[in-house]
């Protein structure tokens, strides 16, 4: 298996970060009110440029592939969306959100022409450009929502939209805007799309982190704060099966092709789930680093440092793997949800780093995840 690479970004938690189309630059929330773009020049990494508008710190990045934006949201309960200037520098433009609690995710929809924002209002504001008045504005999908968004993700068609909560509750809505968009045709969610409209629900036993849709949008998973891994399958009656695993909870996952994901979270190592029979399972874990005992230093050596530093063994708190803390965001960065090589995770270390699935594939005999 390929060795993953690690990158540090200083001792700062990671919060979320979001890659450009051509994976060469990587915009980080280091747990403050500023976004900091990096660009990638061989193995460094060099401070490109620093997004500064947020009054609070920011909880969610999104970079829009084709148009090249980049949309941010904060506890300041406002949204920002950049656009790159001829001369490399980035012009905030302000959302109108009209939330009253913090922003806590945001995601731009496939086409890129609206994102949505979720929030501890209770609601979801779904932004679009009013080419009249020349700003961002938004509409709120409100019911039955009972509690704070903790995630957020597009189907493939541009319309709906899955979101997980604090109330236990995974939902699909219409995110239908008629100013800019054609009436949708039907899909394995429903037929009937008005704005706001609720195509399915489901249910978990603790807080839902992380939520998305497959590749054809026929399927979409989440994971929840009871340790718990999730698909419903829209084409097969809105079937739901469900993985409680012996893990911490995972607070991001991915798909990385038809009936495989990567899922990340309290225990610091991503972890492959396949889809087999009807049922989820595990099938690997990407991290196969070990805690290296005593750093090649004699047995004799380590314990007369430790009796000479007043030390026990028990002082060494380092994991046995790569992320010393939890990992808060997992993103693709090689291939699509239909078939990923490499993903990124990034967490409260400060570390991010990318990890081959395309190799680890190869390494367990040709396991058909893509």
């Amino acid at each position: 298996m390929a060795v993953p690479e690690k990158h540090s970004f200083g001792l700062e938690p990671i919060t979320t970060h979001a890659w450009n189309s051509s994976r060469d630059r990587v915009a980080l929330s280091l747990n403050s009110k500023d976004v900091t773009i990096y660009q990638r020049a061989g193995a460094e990494w060099r401070l490109q440029d620093t997004l500064d508008q947020h009054d609070l710190h920011v909880t969610g990045i999104d970079w829009a592939a084709k148009s090249n934006r980049i949309v941010t949201c904060a506890a300041d309960r406002n949204a920002y969306v950049w656009t790159q200037e001829a001369g490399g520098k980035w012009r905030p433009t302000l959302v109108l959100l009209r939330i009253n609690r913090a922003a806590t995710c945001v995601k731009w929809s496939p086409e890129e022409n609206k994102f949505a924002v979720g929030s501890g209002a209770r609601l979801i504001s779904v932004c679009y450009f009013e080419q009249e008045n020349d700003w961002w504005v938004s509409k709120h999908i409100k019911k039955p929502i009972r509690s704070t968004i903790t995630s957020l993700d597009w189907h493939p068609n541009n319309v709906l939209l899955a979101a997980g909560s604090t109330d236990f509750k995974v939902r699909v809505f219409s995110a239908y805007i008629k100013d800019i968009e054609t009436k949708p045709t039907p899909t394995c969610w429903g037929a009937k799309m008005p704005l706001g409209q609720l195509m399915t629900e489901g249910s978990a036993a603790g807080w839902v982190h992380d939520v998305q849709f497959s590749a054809t949008g026929q399927e979409l998973a989440w994971c929840a704060h009871d340790s718990s891994i999730s698909v419903m399958s829209g084409a097969d009656g809105n079937k739901v099966m469900s993985l409680r695993t012996d893990q911490l909870p995972y607070r991001s996952l991915a798909w990385v092709g038809p009936a495989a994901l990567v899922a990340a979270g309290y225990s610091c190592c991503p972890m492959l789930y396949v889809m087999e029979a009807g049922n989820l399972k595990l099938a690997a874990k990407l991290d196969q680093s070990q805690k290296k005992e005593g750093g090649g230093v004699s047995a004799m050596r380590k314990f007369q440092s430790l009796d000479k530093q007043s030390r026990s063994e028990s002082d060494d708190t380092s994991l046995a793997t790569l992320h010393q803390n939890s990992i808060a965001a997992t993103r693709i960065v090689a291939g699509d949800r239909a078939a990923a090589s490499k993903v990124s995770t990034s967490g409260a270390d400060g570390l991010l780093v990318i990890w081959d699935v395309q190799s680890l594939q190869s390494s367990m005999g040709g396991l058909k995840i893509k």
